[in-house]
């Protein structure tokens, strides 16, 4: 699919996320107190034209330098800077001149509204195919994120290989994306309506966890996921027999991560330090750790925590000393184990 039909459906075809045929690039909406606040902050017309599927707000985000990947009319953008606060900044980069130019217009609008002196955001044009074209330096960044976008790009792994090089060692990639349970056939893929609804554009999970960990993500780590309904009869049967789920991840630039997870018998504490996070930190879908309570890692958990901004939230008991195998029941998260009522089966190790 090319550049000019996805700037043509999101620019033109697309006035607002009432105009989308699908369900797939829509927010569920139970989401945090705390972020719903923030979005209560976000201009009427940014929050109109605003095309998501899920939530890219990860914790510990003070003082940070974030990059959104496909930013729209800038709501995450916005939402982000809020929480990054004045010392902290956002970045946004988007191909479509007329989402970026509602984003553009009430720069000072969210300065004023959030109490900043000065806007601390930015909106760049371009491709994030092609990062590197863009005036950004490498190793910059603390987050990167991106909501419902990465589907619609036309070289996946070029943008994930951009967005490793951006990122800080020990910073992470957080967002939000649409998986199919199998390859998208080719004709479906050329579909432009279901390309702009942000299905057939959509990778195979499977092929996804390859690209990442071969553009320098070593084990990507499933937040949450659910399944998507297409709520619409005619593109439900174009898109037959094929599932979809809208999935986040979080992939840390951490070069020494293994390719799976190890047993040096390591644990941590968590110190209930988080903001919005007193009793427990959620790191994937499998580490749900309890404020205090020592709890047995692998070594990629001990490095995602111990390398990377959580470090000061948490005590670390052990070291690499000593291998003991495969950490037990760690690993192999698949996007659709579903239950009967299309949300992820929880599981922890």
């Amino acid at each position: 699919m090319k550049h000019e039909n996805v700037q043509n459906y999101y620019g033109e075809v697309l006035q607002g996320s009432d105009d989308l045929q699908t369900n797939a690039c829509c927010t569920p909406d139970d989401m945090p107190d705390y972020v719903k606040k923030v979005l209560g902050q976000i201009h009427d017309e940014v929050l109109t034209r605003y095309y998501g599927c899920g939530l890219i707000a990860p914790l510990a985000l003070e003082g940070a330098r974030i990059l959104d990947l496909g930013c729209g009319a800038g709501r995450d953008v916005y939402a982000l800077s809020q929480m990054v606060g004045e010392t902290g900044k956002v970045v946004g980069v988007d191909m479509t001149p007329a989402q970026l130019e509602v984003a553009e217009r009430h720069k000072a609008y969210h300065a004023e509204k959030f109490g900043f002196a000065q806007s601390n955001v930015e909106f760049h044009h371009g491709f994030i195919e092609k990062l590197d074209e863009l005036d950004l330096e490498p190793g910059s960044f603390d987050i990167i994120v991106s909501n419902c976008v990465i589907n619609l790009a036309t070289d996946k792994g070029a943008v994930l290989r951009g967005a490793a090089h951006l990122l800080k060692e020990g910073g992470e990639m957080y967002f939000s994306d649409v998986y199919a349970d199998r390859r998208v056939p080719k004709a479906m893929a050329e579909d432009e309506v279901l390309y702009g609804e942000c299905l057939s554009g959509a990778l195979y999970w499977n092929d996804f966890l390859t690209i990442a960990k071969q553009s320098g993500f070593g084990d990507p780590r499933m937040v949450n996921t659910r399944q998507l309904t297409v709520d619409n009869p005619v593109l439900e049967a174009r898109v037959a027999p094929l599932t979809f789920s809208s999935t986040t991840y979080r992939l840390f630039k951490l070069p020494a991560l293994e390719s799976a997870c190890e047993d040096y018998g390591q644990a941590v504490i968590y110190k209930g330090t988080l903001e919005h996070a007193p009793h427990a930190f959620e790191l994937d879908s499998h580490h749900k750790i309890e404020t205090g309570k020592v709890f047995p890692v692998c070594g990629n958990t001990w490095m995602m925590l111990k390398d990377t901004r959580f470090a000061e939230h948490f005590e670390f008991i052990g070291n690499f000393d000593t291998h003991y195998g495969l950490f037990p029941g760690c690993g192999g998260d698949t996007p659709f184990a579903f239950d009967a009522t299309g949300s992820e089966e929880a599981g922890c190790c």
